[in-house]
């Protein structure tokens, strides 16, 4: 079976669903090829940044009727037992991956977008169009847009750069009950990795943390590697030894690779995650995410009402519409990782930043965007 139409979206998540949302109300045709049903659960820190919700409310979709947690406030710890806090400059929300991606969904489809549950197999570009292969159908598009995450099969049908390099990070993830505040973000640093901490909708935490996967292979299972080694973080330790698992196992995901990746592979426009991913511990890469969906849903308008007159010059205005916004973010990701991944240098920078807490501020700016503002 062969179906032609104007964009096909690999990747239900946040990006994606949110691209579906805003092509199709704009009279698009929109097909979105996701391998896994709705809800289901995604490592992810599922902390927003408030920049994001002015276009969010534009499309018709805001986050507010799912009752998520407003935060206001961050904090970060280090191994050593030294704490600073501040507001947040914009504030930000805390809502469940389980529970955001299936709303967007829904509003997509209500939105004229087309979802189908399957594998793409191989995309081709030929003759100013898309081959599309999946498990069990064939499609043509004029556009293809990338948004199934950090990584996929489909990477290495693409060779990738990315793909064939080992990462050194594994990334984990569940929800807990237990006592924490509603309008707080944490961020604790333990050895060779780092933990986020935050209230998600009915009442429950979400503690998602990323280690290097060398350190933690030395034990046995998680429930060992958290008691080894996240206890040397006491907030961290009395937040787990107070707190119960909602899930039967923490989740994973292996290879979380931060490497720079292409933004336009093959004239596919990648979005979200994977076009690159800011470090966990800036908490941003949910809004960062759905900020690429805007960008690129706007600039492919353009392009089908002959506002952009080539494809080159869209991928030309898609590359540098995202380096101008993201770029920057990302640097400062990778440096305050490559910081906090050293102890002496995680209590060098915290202890400056107590001695001048009014930088800590200007240094979540750095990772954060302004408003989106849709007119």
């Amino acid at each position: 079976m062969e179906t032609e139409i104007d964009v096909l979206i690999i990747g239900g998540g946040l990006a994606g669903l949110t691209s579906a949302i805003h092509l199709s109300k704009a009279g698009i045709r929109v097909l979105l090829i996701e391998k896994s049903s709705y809800p289901h659960h995604k490592v992810c820190g599922e902390y927003v940044s408030n920049e994001i919700l002015p276009y969010l409310q534009s499309l018709d979709a805001d986050p507010s009727i799912l009752s998520p947690t407003n935060i206001s406030k961050f904090q970060f710890t280090s191994t050593s037992g030294k704490c600073i806090e501040t507001s947040l400059p914009l504030g930000g929300f805390g809502i469940s991956r389980l529970a955001f991606d299936e709303f967007l969904y829904k509003k997509a489809k209500e939105s004229g977008c087309l979802v189908i549950h399957d594998t793409v197999t191989n995309v081709v570009f030929d003759k100013e169009s898309f081959n599309v292969s999946t498990l069990n159908s064939t499609y043509k598009s004029k556009m293809v847009l990338g948004a199934y995450g950090k990584r996929a099969a489909i990477d290495h049908k693409l060779e990738r750069e990315f793909i064939v390099k080992k990462s050194p990070w594994l990334a984990i993830k569940a929800h807990y009950h237990g006592d924490f505040p509603n309008d707080l973000v944490a961020l604790h640093n333990f050895p060779n990795g780092y933990c986020g901490v935050s209230k998600v909708e009915n009442n429950l935490i979400n503690i998602c943390y990323i280690v290097e996967y060398r350190s933690f292979k030395q034990y046995k299972d998680i429930a060992e590697h958290q008691k080894k080694v996240l206890y040397q973080n006491a907030y961290l330790k009395n937040i787990l030894e107070n707190s119960e698992i909602q899930f039967k196992a923490p989740i994973t995901i292996s290879q979380v690779s931060f490497a720079n990746k292409e933004k336009v592979n093959r004239h596919i426009l990648m979005i979200g995650d994977t076009t690159g991913l800011i470090h966990p511990m800036c908490g941003n890469g949910m809004a960062m995410a759905i900020h690429s969906a805007q960008i690129c849903s706007a600039l492919l308008i353009n392009y089908f009402e002959g506002k952009i007159q080539s494809r080159a010059l869209l991928e030309y205005q898609y590359e540098r519409q995202w380096n101008t916004n993201f770029k920057s973010r990302i640097r400062m990701g990778r440096l305050l990782a490559a910081i906090l991944k050293q102890e002496k240098y995680a209590d060098f920078l915290i202890n400056g930043l107590m001695k001048f807490p009014r930088a800590l501020p200007l240094v979540i700016k750095k990772t954060h965007g302004k408003p989106l503002i849709i007119e």
